[in-house]
């Protein structure tokens, strides 16, 4: 059997999610934490306090991912949705202090479902 080839560094891409959800009420606490479980089962990574991203092969998938967050889209708040390459992904600086920490690596492998 052939394995397939990686994508290139190129095509695949980083699907980041940050929102903004009210938590003011019992309903609105409840739709914050429905939206954060929808992300964590769809394969979505916690970057910071209400940003999560997810590694896609490609621009069809991450687009997948992106019809799938506006479908869950709570009545409130605001939720934005970026896509980068992996490579610019890579190219983001992170800093905890004043200590400069690597970036995120891709999977190393598929997750099938």
């Amino acid at each position: 059997m052939i394995k397939p080839l990686p994508p290139s560094k190129y095509q695949a891409m980083w699907v980041i999610v940050m929102f903004d959800l009210p938590m003011r009420s019992r309903d609105e606490k409840r739709r914050y934490a429905q939206f954060r479980k929808m992300l964590l089962a769809e394969g979505f990574a916690k970057l910071q306090f209400s940003v999560y991203a997810r590694y896609c092969a490609g621009a069809e998938i991450a687009n997948r991912y992106r019809k799938k967050i506006q479908n869950e889209l709570p009545p409130e708040g605001q939720i934005r949705v970026l896509a980068f390459t992996d490579v610019q992904f890579g190219k983001m600086e992170i800093f905890e202090g004043r200590l400069k920490q690597p970036t995120e690596n891709a999977p190393q492998q598929y997750l099938l479902f």
